[in-house]
């Protein structure tokens, strides 16, 4: 086999991924792995981390460990932000205790995994802007605005029929951001949104979401508006970026209306939301 033939079937979607992002993947799995390690080289306690309830887009397929940590909408004067909650000092994390009413604690361990939690978008004491801004990367029609500049809810008005031809139309619209960017607009966390008719039945109960465990329904209720669900867009397994309609190859896995990560097909149903826990690792000391 010649040396840049690529060796994985075109349908896996993986072709860009190996000949393009696998030196990052390779860095991805020190955080995965090897965090736990670096952070004891670097600063032996660390910071926070530690058993961590949270609220996810649950994993349906693949070699995933757990959902990915869904993040709370607010919409103000039409722009859409992700919620970032109070620091709370006694805990050493930033925490909304009770969120919504839901029982659940919202925190920023929730976003601890994956070489995010070294970075100062997710310290929970940065001064960021929560405001979602527009990433063009990853569907055409966002490079219709302008990058970098905030989400709105008007560029969502063809949400019902939205569709790029990767599994069924109307499903959902969905847009990749970043979060908690500086004041120049940089260092943010990705993030994917999507708007959709199945997250206002969700946040209702309605249909086959009346099944929903209380204390999901009611935080689910409260994160979502105007039929929009975020979370933050980093593979649980190796850290790599999955996407909601971005791959045509997730088609063969099953996966054309879920959110398909083309590294190694896992598979997200953006509106299963479930709780969960994992271990959150320590954040390294702020250097930001």
């Amino acid at each position: 086999m010649p040396l840049d033939e690529d060796k994985y079937p075109a349908e896996t979607g993986r072709r860009r991924f190996v000949k393009g992002v696998v030196g990052s993947a390779a860095l991805s799995s020190v955080g995965v792995g090897g965090a736990a390690a670096v952070d004891a080289t670097t600063d032996a306690a660390g910071e926070g981390g530690g058993t961590t309830p949270f609220v996810a887009v649950e994993n349906t397929g693949g070699p995933a460990p757990r959902g990915m940590p869904i993040i709370p909408i607010e919409i103000d004067g039409g722009e859409i932000s992700g919620h970032w909650p109070e620091y709370d000092e006694d805990a050493g994390a930033a925490v909304e205790t009770d969120f919504g009413g839901s029982g659940i604690d919202y925190s920023s361990q929730w976003f601890q995994y994956c070489g995010i939690q070294s970075t100062a978008a997710i310290y929970p004491q940065s001064d960021r802007n929560n405001t979602f801004l527009n990433d063009t990367g990853s569907f055409s029609w966002q490079g219709e605005y302008e990058s970098g500049k905030p989400l709105t809810v008007d560029m969502f008005e063809d949400y019902q029929d939205w569709g790029n031809g990767i599994g069924d139309s109307g499903i959902g619209k969905p847009a990749s951001v970043v979060w908690r960017t500086n004041s120049d607009g940089k260092n943010g966390a990705p993030v994917q949104i999507i708007r959709s008719v199945e997250v206002e039945k969700m946040a209702n109960g309605e249909g086959e979401y009346a099944d929903l465990p209380g204390s999901v329904q009611s935080f689910v209720s409260e994160a979502t508006d105007q039929g929009f669900i975020a979370w933050l867009n980093k593979c649980t397994h190796f850290c790599c970026v999955p996407g909601f309609k971005t791959q045509s190859g997730s088609a063969n896995f099953g996966a054309a209306n879920d959110i398909y990560c083309q590294c190694h097909q896992s598979v997200y149903d953006p509106f299963s939301p479930v709780q969960s826990t994992f271990v959150a690792l320590p954040r390294p000391p702020k250097t930001e």
